[in-house]
């Protein structure tokens, strides 16, 4: 067998996880998770963004109050991955419908795309400024390129080695992070950061920073179950998801807040969301945490992509893993080239939460309010039950996100919001959604809760015939998988037999 086929082999293996999965992890480890995961350039440079447009002490509140608010959707969802062991994308089945869940799956598809570019971009201006400031060669694109290239192979090869040393890396970059902290607070005492003046002519407010820092809990929230999903209980998943995204976000972004003030008390120009001026103010350990923030969290997000991509497709048939891959990571790859992106993050954010903000209030509300925290078996369908709808889609949520992103985006570019969209965009589709959906609830009674990774269980015993011929891929997926794994066990231990006879 090739090289090629027995790779393609072991990754179909390894994708087969978009089922129920029951959890194992405690709190400090899905703690660790979220604290290993949100070390990243972008949280980081989020960060300049808000010095000197607010004054510092404001922002650090900003940054606090709105990684506070984040955290209660972001470990909303995330418990719903939890008591039912599904990823995100696959829950929003639950509200949008069975094929209705596809329309949110697509918009997550791009968007991750696009953070993909946006952290190889800053990778590459990173790498390009340390080796600039060495050798005097300077080719932005061309670092951006490689290191998106080194993403794509660490997300076919290491995905695995990287989600069990990224937390080690986690601690590799707050010892450095600490560092920073330590010159920025030596070079200037504390009251200079507070002293420095707020500039109104870059546009920034309090709101519109709470807005932003929401906005970044909301971009991280479409991950949450699929993270929480390993969490041992709820109250794990819970407290290490909140405690883990809290720490990391407000760490990363009072960080890059402290940076660029560093940058404008030691008399340099303080360009926003631009690596390079943090590198040439701290040298080569900032670049170091870029980078190696990159490479972990960027591999795991092209992995994520193709996973999602192989299980889009509803039925027996799915794509395979390594070609899909392998065209994902060509997309990547090029889109590493339009650095201009990096000039439009804030719009690029604002478009994440105009995406998604109202598909979490939409998810929230179904499963807690009008699901009453219970969603059953039939989630696990491919036609017909409780939440097939009309034709498979909930017509009611797709409604309500488009009124909410309609609402995000006039606020923002129409009629711009004093208090900012995202929050507003949140409440008018939560209550919209709740008012539109309360026969619904009326019309059905409660359930009890049971984790759906028990039907994979229960199908596993009385086959999948006697369960539902429309049971979903997942379910006979999780199977196939484990019946493929015991055979080549079974094999192997025959083998075995034979050279010892």
């Amino acid at each position: 067998m090739s090289l090629y086929r027995r790779l393609d082999r072991r990754l179909a293996a390894q994708s087969d996880t978009s089922g129920p999965v029951r959890g194992t992890l405690s709190t400090p480890r899905i703690g660790m998770i979220w604290l290993a995961a949100n070390l990243v350039v972008t949280t980081l440079l989020t960060g300049t963004l808000f010095v000197p447009g607010v004054e510092y002490g404001t922002a650090i509140t900003m940054i606090v109050a709105g990684t506070v608010a984040g955290a209660v959707v972001l470990t909303l969802i995330g418990n719903i991955g939890t008591r039912t062991g599904l990823p995100t994308m696959a829950l929003a089945r639950g509200a949008f419908g069975t094929r209705g869940g596809f329309l949110p799956m697509a918009a997550n598809l791009v968007i991750l795309m696009g953070w993909s570019w946006v952290q190889a971009m800053l990778a590459g201006v990173t790498v390009d400024a340390l080796v600039s400031s060495l050798t005097g060669f300077s080719n932005p694109i061309l670092f951006s390129v490689l290191c998106q290239t080194i993403v794509v192979l660490l997300a076919i090869f290491g995905h695995e080695g990287i989600a069990k040393v990224e937390p080690w890396l986690a601690v590799l970059m707050l010892a450095i992070i600490a560092w920073i902290f330590f010159i920025a607070f030596t070079s200037f005492a504390p009251g200079d950061y507070f002293a420095i003046p707020a500039d109104p002519s870059i546009g920034q407010t309090p709101a519109i920073v709470l807005d932003i820092v929401v906005a970044t809990a909301v971009s991280w929230t479409v991950l949450s179950a699929d993270f929480n999903r390993l969490a041992a209980t709820s109250r794990a998943g819970f407290l290490g998801a909140g405690l883990g995204y809290t720490l990391s976000t407000v760490i990363a972004m009072t960080l890059g807040a402290t940076a660029i003030g560093y940058v404008i008390l030691s008399g340099g120009e303080p360009l926003a969301f631009d690596p390079s001026v943090l590198v040439a103010a701290f040298g080569a350990p900032i670049a170091i945490v870029i980078f190696v923030s990159v490479m972990a969290t960027n591999s795991m997000v092209v992995y994520g992509m193709t996973t999602s991509i192989v299980h889009a497709a509803a039925g027996r048939a799915k794509l395979r893993f390594l070609p899909t891959a392998l065209v994902v990571g060509a997309i990547s790859i090029l889109g590493a080239t339009w650095l201009a992106l990096l000039d439009q993050f804030t719009n690029f954010l604002i478009v994440i939460g105009a995406f998604f903000v109202p598909v979490f209030a939409i998810m929230i509300v179904d499963y807690y309010l009008v699901k009453r925290a219970s969603y059953t078996v039939d989630l696990l369908r491919r036609r017909g039950g409780r939440y097939w709808y009309l034709g498979g889609v909930n017509w009611i949520a797709v409604g309500a996100w488009a009124v909410g992103a309609a609402v995000s985006y006039l606020w923002v570019y129409v009629w711009p919001s004093p208090v900012g969209a995202t929050i507003p965009a949140f409440v008018v589709t939560f209550t919209i959604y709740l008012l539109a959906m309360l026969p619904e609830r009326a019309r059905t009674g409660r359930e009890a809760s049971v984790h759906l990774a028990d039907a994979v269980v229960q199908a596993d015993t009385t086959g999948i015939q006697a369960m539902d011929e429309a049971v979903l891929g997942d379910v006979e997926r999780a199977i196939e998988a484990r019946r493929r794994a015991k055979a080549a066990a079974d094999a192997d231990a025959s083998a075995g037999t034979g050279r010892d006879a």
